[in-house]
């Protein structure tokens, strides 16, 4: 449920429309990429320092695979000319949201198995 929220604030609240805009962009993609992405990490580093310190590590996986996704997401959206007036914008929308749900449930069963053992 953590990461739920944690996904749902980064995503949808913090990111501001230069990130959103410009993490999609052919050129100057790479620092609103990395400032939407650095927000997911903070995020994840704050659960994991509450949770399982030793889990730090995690808020740069984080950072990395969520700024994978959403490149992708971006590339191939350009690729198909999609919008979102178009079937294809949503089937990647879907697609980003569940690598970053599967991506968040795999973080919470490494935090639950490393707060169980503690």
């Amino acid at each position: 449920m953590l990461f739920i929220v944690k996904h749902l604030v980064a995503d949808f609240y913090l990111q501001s429309s230069w990130m959103a805009l410009g993490k999609e962009r052919v050129e100057g993609w790479r620092a609103p990429l990395a400032a939407h992405a650095a927000i997911h990490a903070l995020g994840t580093l704050l659960l994991c320092v509450a949770l399982a310190p030793a889990l730090f590590w995690l808020a740069a996986l984080d950072f990395v695979v969520h700024a994978a996704v959403d490149r992708g997401k971006g590339v191939l959206a350009r690729r198909a000319s999609a919008t979102p007036s178009t079937a294809v914008y949503w089937r990647l929308l879907g697609l980003d949201q569940s690598l970053h749900a599967l991506t968040h449930f795999v973080f919470a069963l490494a935090l639950t198995a490393a707060h169980a053992a503690a």
